[in-house]
């Protein structure tokens, strides 16, 4: 049994920035992607960032996001970061954690991940 934990969201000032955290159980999972997704209410959960669990490959990121977020990787602790700057209202939403067994050309597809966490709730004030 896979197991996602997010924790580190919270309610911050536009221009902010907050650091998420997912711990993973990988032990017995062959994990080659953890992607970060987030949603809103009435609308379908989307693609943030993505990052090679075993290496290989540049990390990936949604136009939305690039330049702003760093998602990044403690493969000794099987936790994945995600860093948020300069925040903007509209980062607001609840933020997942994912992880699945291919690091590909579909990446940013929730449908190419087979574990979830949670969520958190990041809110982003003006």
């Amino acid at each position: 049994q896979v197991q996602l934990v997010e924790s580190g969201g919270g309610l911050v000032q536009a221009g902010d920035s907050l650091r998420l955290s997912c711990a993973a159980s990988l032990r017995t999972f062959s994990a080659y992607a953890m992607g970060w997704f987030r949603q809103t209410p009435g609308k379908e959960r989307g693609f943030v960032a993505a990052i090679s669990w075993r290496g290989g490959g540049d990390p990936v990121y949604a136009d939305s996001v690039k330049g702003r977020f760093t998602i990044s990787k403690d493969n000794a602790e099987d936790t994945v970061y995600l860093q948020m700057n300069s925040l903007k209202p509209e980062d607001t939403a609840v933020y997942f954690c994912a992880a699945g067994p291919y690091w590909g050309p579909q990446i940013r597809e929730r449908s190419e991940y087979d574990y979830w966490g949670q969520g958190t709730q990041v809110t982003v004030s003006s």
